[in-house]
């Protein structure tokens, strides 16, 4: 998953996630970490089209790596800290 292209995306995608508030500008100075950020958000931070964020967007949602939030008629998305360390703790273990 991270030694492809697509790997290195979502990769980013979480790293950014980690500290959004560092990496996006909060318009109404909301806790983007509590909050989410939106696909466009992420798309326009990475230079890539909306559609190829929200796809990479998909993937690690269905993986359980993120979390979603809906208000009004945007997603936003943010980390689900827990899970990623339990998938961290299967790669440290050798599966």
């Amino acid at each position: 998953m991270t030694g492809t292209p697509s790997g290195r995306v979502r990769q980013t995608i979480l790293e950014l996630l980690k500290d959004p508030s560092a990496h996006f500008p909060a318009p109404y100075r909301r806790d983007l970490a509590e909050t989410g950020v939106t696909a466009r958000a992420l798309a326009a931070r990475l230079g890539v089209p909306r559609r190829t964020a929200l796809a990479h967007l998909d993937f690690l949602t269905r993986l359980g790596l993120l979390r979603t939030r809906r208000t009004c008629w945007r997603t936003r998305y943010r980390r689900d800290e827990i899970r990623i360390a339990e998938v961290a703790r299967v790669f440290e273990k050798g599966w």
